[in-house]
């Protein structure tokens, strides 16, 4: 990561998959975002898990043994948290996306557009198929 950082927590949220607007755990997040989002995106590789939901693999932790194409970029959307939520949106999103359980794990990460955020990493098991477009929405 580049620049200059302040030791704060980050406030912002990149979802990639099923938090994202429309998709089936949206109501989880929801409660929490100050507004729309904005389209960025993350170096890495997006998988689909054959499960209903996707994978993300970032730029700083792809092995070989992943498929991940070097350059990859994961699309999707920053979400500002509700500042005097931020607490209860972790640990509610946390619980939703596994993390307790070790299925992914929230880990901070620069966007494309350099907003620091959190996201969450998939933790490995399942059999995966690369996304080629980066996009869950687009995973055709």
């Amino acid at each position: 990561m580049s620049g200059p950082r302040s030791s704060a927590a980050p406030r912002h949220l990149f979802a990639y998959g099923t938090l994202l607007p429309g998709e089936a755990r949206w109501h989880f997040l929801r409660p929490f975002v100050v507004d729309a989002g904005v389209a960025d995106a993350v170096p890495g590789a997006l998988f689909d898990t054959g499960e209903g939901y996707p994978a993300a693999v970032f730029a700083d932790v792809m092995d070989a043994g992943r498929g991940a194409v070097a350059g990859a970029t994961i699309l999707g959307r920053v979400f500002e948290l509700v500042a005097d939520r931020l607490d209860e949106a972790l640990a509610v999103l946390d619980e939703v996306e596994g993390a307790v359980g070790g299925l992914y794990h929230r880990i901070e990460r620069v966007t494309v557009a350099g907003q620091v955020v959190w996201t969450y990493q998939y933790g490995g098991g399942l059999a995966l198929r690369p996304i080629v477009s980066g996009s869950w929405s687009d995973r055709g």
